[in-house]
């Protein structure tokens, strides 16, 4: 059990309504509280009225259609999950800042990956692309029709140091869905380039390379098989783009996991691609 909530973001859309969905049913696997948020998104000079008129302003029906779709999500978790404690809440401010917000302190966040809501606020690339390389808290992205439970978690390794926080994560998910793990380590530089370099300076040919790195990171899970004994685990080193082989993945993996770092200047490029092509949920983890 956990007293820590998982927030999901809702706009009303069909796709944050699966991302409702989703995080309803990790809430049961945690054993935790469930809360739902809606951010109206007022435009700039834009004030409720706060009942102070006899007429219906925009900033109005803005505010109806979130207690419309607080309502909706509330009913679509109850669904799911019908013993799940869940609490709804308006937030106030530009809607990126303020789910991001939302998420502190929160075992996770959850967004869908676009939406419909008052002037497309969840479109990924604005809210949700925001919310998930500044929040503190895991970012789980929910993309695409949930299929078939497939029982494994991928996890992106990109830097073979400064992994633990993804790392943990991925082996918990794994854990509590009695899933199997894969890890992969893609690396991306043309074969010429490595021929030419290896050459000149005497450095391994690609087959020496991936044998390290493939070494690297067996060496590397075999601390957290220790940790997490009951989890099936595998790993891969790929030589091509990390996003596509990322994005590839995620079409047969329950879930994939991704860290990152202090978005100073938006997402990474793999996280971008990642974001952008995934066929399945996304969770960006912030390193510790």
């Amino acid at each position: 059990m956990s007293d820590k909530p998982i927030v999901a973001a809702t706009d009303g859309s069909e796709e944050s309504l699966r991302a409702v969905d989703w995080a309803a049913r990790e809430a049961v696997l945690r054993g935790a509280p469930l809360r739902i948020v809606s951010a109206p998104g007022l435009l700039p000079r834009m004030a409720s009225s706060q009942g102070h008129s006899q007429y219906q302003t925009v900033s109005d029906v803005i505010r109806k259609d979130s207690d419309v779709a607080l309502t909706a999500a509330a009913a679509r978790a109850a669904k799911a999950a019908p013993d799940l404690l869940i609490d709804t809440d308006h937030l106030d401010g530009a809607p990126a800042e303020a789910i991001t917000e939302a998420g502190s302190g929160a075992l996770m966040l959850v967004v869908g990956s676009r939406g419909v809501g008052a002037f497309t606020a969840m479109i990924l690339g604005s809210v949700s692309r925001y919310v998930a390389t500044h929040a503190s808290s895991p970012v789980v992205v929910v993309r695409e029709e949930i299929g078939a439970t497939r029982r494994q978690v991928g996890v992106g390794i990109g830097d073979l140091e400064g992994h633990a926080a993804p790392l943990t994560f991925a082996f918990e998910e794994a854990a509590l869905r009695q899933a199997s793990l894969v890890a992969v380590h893609a690396w991306h530089t043309p074969q010429s380039d490595i021929s030419r370099a290896g050459e000149a300076l005497g450095l391994p040919h690609r087959a020496d390379m991936e044998a390290e790195l493939t070494s690297q990171l067996e060496a590397l899970l075999d601390e957290w098989r220790a940790k997490y004994p009951d989890v099936p685990v595998s790993h891969d080193v790929v030589h091509g783009h990390p996003g596509r082989i990322l994005a590839g993945l995620s079409a047969r993996a329950d879930l994939i996991v991704l860290g990152r770092h202090a978005a100073h200047h938006g997402p990474g490029a793999v996280t971008h691609a990642v974001l952008n092509h995934a066929h399945g949920p996304i969770v960006t983890v912030p390193s510790s």
